[in-house]
């Protein structure tokens, strides 16, 4: 899969799982495939993953066979195949109905729940695109429940890849949604355009990003956020990469722009702070009380990836600011 780009692909991407789409629409066929002695489960609990930290070691997913925990399967609030990994069916469980301490109970020697962004940047590529694509449709599951259209409930069918309405008169059906976000930085050749929002910690700056609006392209969203944000008005937009970021359901679509102009005249609505800065300002963040974006976000490649284009030789001063946001290290 890795080799549809020309570069290092962003964090939970290119997992190399088949997701077997053209299957997904025979009526009966999710039990067959959880009647399969091979299937894995990949457990979701109120947004949060199923992994295993050992200290010393990275973490990692903790899948669970379908043989030994089938008994999960009925408690689920919903159940979703994923796609299938060397022949292997892999299949999300939103196990949310349960309570803490049955989730102690039943799961504690295997695993336990946590927020995927705090580990994500130091998973194997595999396992972090499978949870961060397990997550992201739990929560469409738990957010469509009932049909946009008339309000009746919602049925899960197709493998868990659609919701369909159980209004006989309605049955209109619902689709995952992914919300297309905008998110660039903008440069002049020399120096690099960071903002940051007032909810953020304190000190952390990153790339300027936004949704994009109905009847808009993607350059013109870039156009738009950055002169609704800064004041600054854009040029030469060129994409970068993609990135799936399920916090809750976006599709990060990254870009670098050239400014055009160069006086800063901030939105208060949407920054606390908007400012221009050089390379080697990046470098010395740190020691500014300054941090740049987390490490599993393309802001933090948008960033990266600029500064080895421009001056290279202190790359991995950038590379070395920390995020303001809590990682486990290994």
């Amino acid at each position: 899969m890795t080799d549809l780009i020309d570069k290092r692909p962003n964090f939970y991407g290119f997992s190399g799982l088949d997701r077997s789409a053209h299957i997904r629409e025979r009526e009966g066929w999710l039990d067959e495939v959880l009647d399969r002695p091979d299937t894995m489960l990949v457990l979701v609990w109120r947004t949060r993953s199923f992994v295993l930290e050992i200290d010393g070691t990275p973490p990692r997913a903790a899948m669970l066979a379908v043989t030994e925990h089938r008994h999960l399967v009925p408690l689920a609030e919903s159940v979703a195949f994923l796609g299938e990994f060397d022949g292997v069916a892999h299949v999300a469980l939103d196990l949310s109905p349960l309570e803490e301490t049955d989730i102690l109970n039943t799961l504690a020697a295997h695993g336990a729940f946590t927020d995927l962004r705090r580990i994500g940047p130091l998973l194997e590529r595999f396992d972090g695109s499978l949870l961060a694509y397990a997550r992201g449709l739990m929560w469409w599951h738990q957010r469509h429940r009932f049909c946009g259209v008339c309000g009746h409930p919602t049925v899960s069918v197709k493998g868990g890849h659609q919701r369909s309405c159980s209004n006989q008169t309605c049955r209109a059906p619902h689709f995952p949604r992914t919300d297309p976000a905008v998110i660039m930085l903008v440069h002049d050749g020399e120096r690099c355009l960071l903002g940051r929002q007032k909810i953020w910690p304190e000190g952390m700056y990153s790339t300027l990003a936004g949704f994009v609006e109905p009847g808009e392209t993607l350059e013109e969203a870039v156009a738009r956020e950055v002169w609704e944000e800064s004041g600054i008005r854009v040029r030469d937009v060129r994409y970068h990469s993609s990135q799936p970021w399920p916090f809750p359901s976006s599709l990060m679509l990254g870009f670098h722009a050239t400014a055009k102009s160069f006086d800063i005249v901030r939105n208060d609505d949407e920054l606390g702070d908007a400012q221009w800065y050089t390379v080697e300002d990046l470098a010395g963040f740190e020691s500014h009380g300054k941090f740049l974006p987390r490490r599993d976000s393309i802001a933090r490649r948008l960033v990266q990836d600029w500064v080895e284009s421009v001056r290279p030789e202190l790359y991995e001063a950038v590379d070395r600011v920390p995020s303001a946001y809590p990682v486990r290290t290994t």
